[in-house]
């Protein structure tokens, strides 16, 4: 599956799932993410639990499931390999829906990329 195309054509919702070192799980809803020219995925992460919890435990998963009813999207297994606080990089990879200011008041942002190590189609019936 050509990860870049899906996720310029589809709409949808995605939830990142990550785990603490003691195993204690939490969901977030997140973006799609940015996939970028060497295959890694990037998502823009807040100092939130999700952040907490990939700076202690690599490995996360990531559902995404497409707008329009029904079981179809993709489910994407990943593991951390980087980050990156280039405030350039972060800036282009931000979507703007928030004034300078009020995004400085949310506190700082790292751009977090992932490898994939296996990706499943979700498909299915309706809600």
């Amino acid at each position: 599956m050509d990860l870049s195309r899906y996720f310029s054509d589809a709409s949808g919702t995605g939830v990142l799932s990550t785990a603490d070192d003691q195993g204690r799980v939490d969901a977030a809803i997140y973006a799609r993410p940015h996939v970028m020219p060497d295959g890694t995925l990037a998502f823009v992460m807040r100092e939130r639990l999700t952040y907490s919890n990939i700076k202690v435990n690599p490995h996360a998963a990531y559902l995404f499931i497409e707008a329009g009813g029904g079981y179809r999207g993709v489910r994407l297994f990943l593991k951390k390999v980087r980050e990156d606080q280039d405030p350039e990089l972060l800036a282009q990879m931000t979507r703007p829906s928030l004034s300078v200011e009020e995004d400085k008041d949310k506190g700082p942002k790292h751009l977090v990329y992932f490898s994939l190590e296996k990706s499943l189609p979700l498909v299915g019936g309706s809600w």
